[in-house]
């Protein structure tokens, strides 16, 4: 894997999680939503990313799991992240960051392949 690309990916896991926060807090119509869904979900989400963890992947995995599962929680968040973002009515940022996702992706096709296996 290419530095630039586990920095990329970083990055962008990074900001998933801020795009949960902003999108929570402006989606949120009562403080107790706002704070379920700018608070508590993006802490779940930082959770569920950082326990659940393919054997080969840098860290270490707390909970070892199989490749495409670690590839569908991956996309879950980010998938979650940009949802949250064009209906808090950020599409243009939204779009953005789908773009800098797929383009990690392909940066990343190398280990995309061998968590596939």
């Amino acid at each position: 894997m290419t530095t630039i690309g586990l920095g990329l990916h970083f990055a962008l896991e990074l900001c998933a999680l801020a795009a949960m926060v902003y999108a929570g807090f402006r989606l949120g119509d009562t403080l107790w939503m706002r704070l379920l869904l700018g608070v508590l979900l993006p802490v779940a989400a930082a959770i569920v990313w950082g326990v659940f963890r393919a054997p080969n992947d840098p860290g270490a995995a707390l909970v070892a799991v199989p490749g495409p599962l670690r590839l569908l929680i991956e996309w879950g968040v980010f998938g979650l992240a940009i949802g949250m973002l064009y209906l808090s009515g950020q599409s243009m940022l939204a779009g953005i960051f789908l773009g800098a996702v797929l383009i990690d992706y392909l940066i990343m096709a190398e280990r995309v392949l061998r968590l596939l296996r």
